[in-house]
């Protein structure tokens, strides 16, 4: 049961990791997520959409769950069993919209530090969350097609794309 998952989840990611680049041609940032019932039928697939909003909350885990959210007219995702699967690991703040959506079980390509490594985006200060989120009852399965991942971050950051972030004073 574990490898069907595992490798359904791959072929998710996988096919999520190559749409990067039609999104990107189209300003959006370089992640993608889905969110998928218990018998693997796709509810939603969304992109980060941060610049193109102009809302530093719209990325692709956010978006996921708000499309999924508004399919099931609800804000309680936990009766309908979801799994959401993305292309990198969640940042701070989707780890948090994630956690209070009702997601089961989370799926994703590229760990955080590789993401900052190539990127520099800021993913935030995440102690423990895997704990954090078995305590929850939430399933976490990490580092799924990192390297057609990582391929994609390296070409968003290479086409000379918008990496986004806040100025940050650091002489405080």
């Amino acid at each position: 049961m574990e490898n069907t998952k595992l490798d359904f989840a791959h072929k998710v990611i996988s096919g999520l990791q190559k749409e990067i680049e039609t999104y990107t041609k189209n300003g959006a940032g370089p992640f993608v997520a889905a969110i998928y019932d218990e018998d693997n039928n796709l509810i939603v697939k969304t992109c980060n959409s941060v610049l193109n909003d102009k809302c530093s909350h719209s990325h692709a885990e956010m978006n996921a769950i708000k499309e999924a959210e508004k399919h099931y007219n609800t804000y309680d995702l936990s009766p309908y069993n979801l799994s959401l699967y993305v292309t990198a690991e969640p940042c701070i703040m989707c780890l948090g919209g994630i956690m209070w959506s009702g997601i089961k079980n989370v799926y994703y390509g590229v760990p955080s530090d590789k993401v900052e490594e190539i990127t520099g985006f800021d993913e935030g200060f995440k102690p423990n969350w895997h704990d954090e989120f078995k305590k929850r009852g939430i399933t976490v399965y990490g580092n799924i097609a990192t390297e057609e991942g990582e391929q994609a971050l390296r070409d968003y950051v290479l086409n000379g794309n918008t990496v986004y972030k806040p100025t940050r004073d650091t002489n405080i």
